[in-house]
């Protein structure tokens, strides 16, 4: 009798296993979306159609990309938890909707773990941290002297989560006092800062790099592992000592939880060769973000360590958790 049921666990497993193969050999047969929660000609929407457009010629297939705006990238993230499980409604995010929304917001109507499944990185990018040019702190040490030495003047600020996890993660790990002072926009906070109404911010590299130059603003360190190509004099936070403000951001795709691996690993496979390409590394750099695949596996793994991570932030910090989406 165990025979028989051996034979037919077997039999089962084999069917599963070929049934998955020909899905993959048979994915894609119709057109792949690609839904992203910011809007048209930002940066994740850049994103998108640059590698969409690439994954279209190899694939055979249209990859549209449709943007669903709304509650801060929550309303496309939700669309696509609740979407097919079968490779066509993928979803392009960046860290916040995947690690600073859920964290901030426990009561989504998804889960980043449960309800997705990582496919691969497409793009990570480094902060900056910048002072007023006009103000005698020349480096991150006299930065951390001054904010200790005058708590009352000591404000930070940024125009979103991501940039107000980054900012308490170096108040943390410096033991400086400050409170964070919230944004609409990138453009803002650099005048902030530019107008000496902040002490520092974490920002961008993008946004931030025409007015370094300028000598609008200074920059002080890079949270990179390396220092940047157009930022060659800006030193990284490990090499000033703070190894734990060493970090990048991140923009991966992901699809529905259930979608077969077969199908699953025919896209990383896929979306690997696209950011090979020598122009779609030039145009990313171009954008301030690095090409950078990954296997599903390692995104899962990283989407994890950074729920981990992110979360000890908001807890060491007290930042305020919302219960609503």
């Amino acid at each position: 009798m165990k025979t028989w049921i051996t034979l037919i666990q077997y039999g089962l497993l084999s069917l599963g296993i070929a049934f998955g193969s020909a899905q993959a050999d048979d994915f894609p047969a119709k057109p792949i979306r690609i839904y992203v929660g910011q809007g048209a000609g930002g940066g994740m929407d850049t994103l998108a159609r640059l590698v969409g457009q690439r994954l279209s010629t190899s694939m055979g297939q249209p990859v549209v990309v449709e943007n669903k705006v709304g509650a801060g990238g929550i309303i496309a993230t939700e669309f696509v938890a609740r979407s097919p499980a079968d490779g066509y409604s993928l979803l392009l995010s960046p860290i916040g909707n995947m690690v600073f929304t859920p964290i901030l917001t426990p009561k989504l109507r998804y889960s980043p773990t449960k309800d997705f499944t990582p496919v691969s990185l497409l793009a990570t990018f480094p902060l900056v941290l910048v002072v007023n040019s006009k103000q005698n702190i020349n480096t991150v040490a006299d930065l951390v002297a001054y904010m200790k030495a005058q708590p009352a003047k000591s404000n930070y600020g940024g125009s979103g989560p991501a940039f107000q996890f980054a900012s308490e993660l170096f108040r943390l790990k410096t033991g400086t006092p400050g409170e964070f002072i919230q944004y609409k926009s990138m453009s803002e906070t650099l005048t902030a800062v530019m107008a000496g109404d902040l002490i520092m911010s974490m920002v961008d590299t993008g946004p931030a790099i025409p007015q370094i130059t300028a000598g609008n603003i200074r920059a002080l360190a890079v949270t990179s592992p390396t220092r940047l190509p157009n930022l060659p004099n800006v030193p990284t936070m490990a090499e000033l000592g703070l190894p734990d403000i060493e970090f990048r951001y991140w923009a991966g795709v992901f699809a529905p939880t259930g979608t077969p691996a077969a199908v699953v690993k025919k896209l990383e496979a896929e979306i690997a060769k696209v950011l090979r390409l020598p122009e779609v590394v030039a145009q990313m750099a171009v954008n301030q973000v690095t090409a950078t695949s990954s296997t599903s596996e390692e995104l899962s793994k990283l989407l994890v360590n950074d729920l981990a991570r992110w979360a000890a932030v908001a807890d060491g910090a007290r930042m305020k958790r919302d219960g609503t989406p």
